[in-house]
């Protein structure tokens, strides 16, 4: 059974550190997780312990605990965390030959500190019915002036804005970056506000007719017993644009071993097994994200709106322009 605990705790039970246990910081919060981590638990009989929070706090706490910390594994979401977590000399390099062969070099940090588990792609969901889909190819025509007042997304501080933006700079440079993030922002439908739900419900209710969301949200909304989000898909479609000299826009979730993980084989043990035929399905069907083992298909649903290709840029720019991302949108007026 899995032990969760609370993010306050300064001090773990010294049961933690037993050799048959994992300490997991994660940041994802989804019943998958919880499915995988007792999957786990009995395939190896080694015990999940788990402590829950946002990111940032997650990564200020491995820091703050340093040599002392109990953390085995880092679990976070967006190129932009997993590449914090590395700056800041929390993970350790995973010699993992499973790992090293079955997770691509573009999705993996390049001194292995830390592998994609999932992806997710950042598209356009527009309303039916408005013809958006003859007009929207790229990631750059959403800053043409014919889709003034059509557009819902959210805040620059969201993170993964900040990986699509990124992604522009490493296409593009800085100089056009700008003057695409201007452009967005001249053709938003209103201030951005709220989550990615919530521009597809403002889109699916007349407000704008382009939103810009993670793909795993709308399969979540679908399958949700909120009548709002279950009606609001049934009113829109999804496009997967590409950036003019690339692909579809793609981010990750991902883990790595802390640095002064006091169960290193376990926590390598336990990412192995996350990126493994078994785990990569459920990741798949439970929680409708993009498996980044190859053989591993995407649930029905996601592969019912349609196939794309994926843009190549490596995960690691995206986090290496994140800076620069935060600035340029700063500049832009996109608040």
């Amino acid at each position: 059974m899995l032990k969760k605990l609370a993010l306050g705790t300064l001090v773990l039970a010294s049961s933690l550190f037993a050799a048959n246990e994992v300490n997991v910081y994660s940041h994802r919060h989804y019943d998958t997780d919880k499915q995988l981590f007792k999957m786990f638990e009995e395939k190896t009989g080694i015990k999940v312990n788990v402590v829950k929070a946002k990111a940032s706090a997650l990564i200020k706490r491995i820091e703050s605990e340093g040599k002392n910390s109990p953390a085995d594994v880092l679990i976070t979401v967006d190129a932009g965390r997993l590449y914090q977590a590395t700056e800041k000399d929390l993970l350790q390099s995973i010699d993992s030959d499973y790992l090293t062969k079955n997770i691509p070099a573009q999705l993996r940090d390049k001194d292995n500190k830390w592998f994609a588990l999932t992806k997710r792609s950042r598209v356009a969901v527009y309303k039916l019915g408005t013809g958006i889909e003859k007009e929207l190819k790229t990631y750059e025509d959403l800053a043409d002036p014919k889709f003034k007042g059509k557009i819902m997304v959210r805040s620059s501080n969201n993170i993964y804005n900040q990986s699509l933006m990124a992604a522009m700079i490493a296409h593009h440079g800085e100089e056009k970056a700008l003057e695409w993030a201007k452009g967005v922002v001249a053709n938003m439908a209103k201030k951005p506000k709220g989550n990615d739900r919530y521009q597809v419900k403002a889109v699916a209710n007349g407000i704008g007719e382009i939103a810009i969301a993670n793909t795993y949200y709308i399969g979540k909304m679908v399958d949700n017993k909120e009548v709002a989000q279950a009606e609001a898909v049934k009113k829109v479609k999804i496009l997967f644009p590409k950036f003019e000299n690339g692909g579809t826009h793609i981010n990750v979730s991902g883990a790595g071993v802390a640095k002064y993980a006091p169960n290193k084989e376990n926590a390598i043990k336990f990412v192995e097994f996350l990126a493994s035929p078994d785990a990569q399905e459920l990741f798949a069907k439970g929680n409708f994200e993009y498996p980044v083992l190859k053989g591993v298909k995407a649930s029905k649903l996601v592969s019912s709106w349609g196939t794309f290709e994926d843009d190549t840029i490596s995960i690691n720019t995206l986090g290496e322009n994140n800076a620069k991302a935060v600035k340029i949108f700063d500049q832009a007026g996109w608040r």
